[in-house]
């Protein structure tokens, strides 16, 4: 069906065209028309005070652009302005989501609220390049450069979306690349697909923190489900060390700074366990505490919490979802933290004796914070 106006694929369904998933679910925007333009094409208006419309063939959603500013009224306490003046550039400024705000035309090109485009002419070039073995040149220390430039970018995920999208990625990170088509349990994770859910935790992680460091590792977390047999599939029992090995490979090789690589390291050995940190015992936090080094090192113990609120974070659905965990493991690290290890001292103790000692009165002072929050 021609359409006598500018219509453009946005939000979620650009993303999986893009890393090459199925799209299930499609909403457009249309620029320049009106209301009754739509209704004289066909398109069926569902709400009075909202411009959406439903395609008369495929029932796709179609939304006239419009600008929003925060108000005490209108809708949802914005006031909505649509018009055939609003430009796409100014309805995806609007959009709080990187993924929603992203735009596909016709003729395939795509807009992001920051005005990236990446022409055809230009991925047929990096595609050739690819193939023709450019990217096998690179030095590490050029390509970690790269790496951790677009790490301290606003929208991270961006930069592994184009490196997929031109082939890149499976020659740089393979590692990476191969989580792409990796199925996930449906309940826990509603999007599925492993490739996915990390660009998702890397957009959460840049959400949360404009620390390189804490995006470098929420994004390589899961590794270890590339390596899963199809035949477990969509559970990856053990995975976390898989992770482990992984990223200790793709840091040698890259010649990741030591910082980068052991916050890393620690996320994705002990991600599962922060997220059940509510259900665990005093004792069995104190030790992801001391795995942590959070004791010698706090501000990597906030770093960790962080990527690990990323990954909670980074599932379809959850992305405004609270991470009571955080707030449970930084209790118990300052109740350990604030443990006086003077009376251990006065007693003689010494090597392993005052190690013993010393964990127990760390996991006392645990379970006392624990029971006061609970």
């Amino acid at each position: 069906m021609s359409l006598p106006f500018q219509t453009y694929l946005v939000g979620g369904a650009v993303r999986d065209r893009l890393l090459g998933l199925p799209v299930t679910d499609r909403d457009y925007v249309v620029v320049g028309a009106t209301p009754d333009d739509l209704i004289g094409a066909g398109f069926k208006q569902v709400g009075a005070d909202f411009p959406v419309f439903l395609h008369p063939d495929s029932g796709d959603e179609y939304a006239l652009a419009r600008t929003e500013r925060k108000t005490a009224r209108g809708y949802h306490g914005f006031a909505v302005h649509f018009s055939p003046d609003v430009t796409l550039e100014e309805d995806l400024q609007r959009r709080d989501l990187t993924i929603n705000a992203m735009a596909q035309a016709p003729d395939g090109s795509v807009i992001d609220r920051m005005g990236f485009t990446v022409a055809d002419d230009t991925q047929a070039l990096m595609r050739r390049m690819v193939a023709a073995g450019e990217v096998d040149a690179l030095v590490p220390e050029r390509v970690w450069q790269e790496f951790e430039r677009a790490l301290r970018e606003p929208d991270p995920q961006r930069f592994i979306g184009v490196l997929r999208d031109c082939g890149a990625l499976q020659k740089l990170l393979p590692e990476l690349d191969r989580l792409f088509g990796v199925p996930q349990p449906a309940g826990p994770h509603p999007e599925i697909d492993t490739g996915v859910h990390v660009l998702m935790v890397l957009a959460q992680a840049a959400r949360l923190s404009d620390d390189p460091q804490v995006r470098f590792a929420a994004l390589l977390h899961d590794l270890g489900k590339g390596t899963t047999p199809p035949g477990e599939w969509p559970r990856h029992h053990g995975h976390e060390a898989r992770s482990v090995e992984l990223v200790s490979g793709l840091c040698a090789r890259l010649k990741v700074p030591v910082a980068y690589r052991e916050l890393a390291i620690a996320v994705a050995r002990d991600h599962g366990n922060a997220h059940r940190a509510l259900e665990l015992r005093p004792g069995t936090l104190l030790e992801i505490i001391e795995r942590t080094d959070a004791l010698r090192r706090p501000q990597r113990f906030a770093q960790f919490l962080l990527a690990c609120e990323a990954d909670h974070r980074g599932r379809t659905g959850y992305e405004d979802r609270p991470y009571p965990q955080a707030a449970r493991l930084q209790r118990a690290f300052e109740a350990a933290r604030g443990v006086d290890v003077r009376p251990l001292v006065e007693r003689g103790l010494t090597g392993e004796a005052m190690r013993s000692a010393l964990r127990q009165a760390r996991t006392r002072a645990i379970a006392a914070a624990i029971k006061v929050d609970e």
